[in-house]
């Protein structure tokens, strides 16, 4: 066996480290607020929404994550009552997620906790190092995002 380049050793560290992070935070969303990962970040990402809706499209395509696992998510979010869904104003074939006062409410729990883990992780960089860091996945993400989002690949048939 050759072995793996030495180029790769970047895309193995940010897969271990991505791996990890999102363990991490998953459990600790999990005991503070009885929400999964994906959960929390469905809430988190309307929350920064100004009036706290997005269609479920734009949803997918900013968490790079399936639509059927992220309509599946929702509903749960529904039934917990942090969420609601109903169509988009003016377009009948687009959904719409709302997020709840209950919703707000449980972020509002988990933030804090979810805060904390994050600076543990970030603890080993100096302020310039995460500096480079953010530039640095900028770049990659950047590279990434300029491809069309999984909402508008034509999906093959088997």
């Amino acid at each position: 066996m050759a072995g793996i380049p030495p180029e790769f050793a970047p895309y193995f560290a940010l897969l271990e480290v991505g791996a990890l992070v999102q363990h991490g935070v998953e459990q600790q969303v999990r005991d503070e607020g009885g929400i999964s990962f994906v959960q929390f970040q469905i809430l988190a990402g309307l929350d920064e929404s100004p009036d706290g809706s997005r269609t479920m499209t734009e949803i997918a395509d900013q968490m790079v994550h399936s639509r059927s696992g992220l309509t599946y998510q929702a509903q749960k979010l529904e039934e917990a009552g942090y969420l609601t869904r109903g169509p988009a104003p003016g377009d009948e074939r687009s959904t719409v997620a709302t997020l709840t006062p209950a919703g707000r409410e449980v972020l509002a729990r988990v933030l804090p906790g979810h805060m904390a883990v994050v600076a543990d992780i970030l603890e080993p960089l100096s302020p310039p190092d995460a500096v480079e860091l953010t530039r640095l996945l900028d770049l990659v993400r950047t590279r990434m995002r300029a491809r069309p989002p999984r909402s508008a690949v034509r999906r093959s048939r088997k």
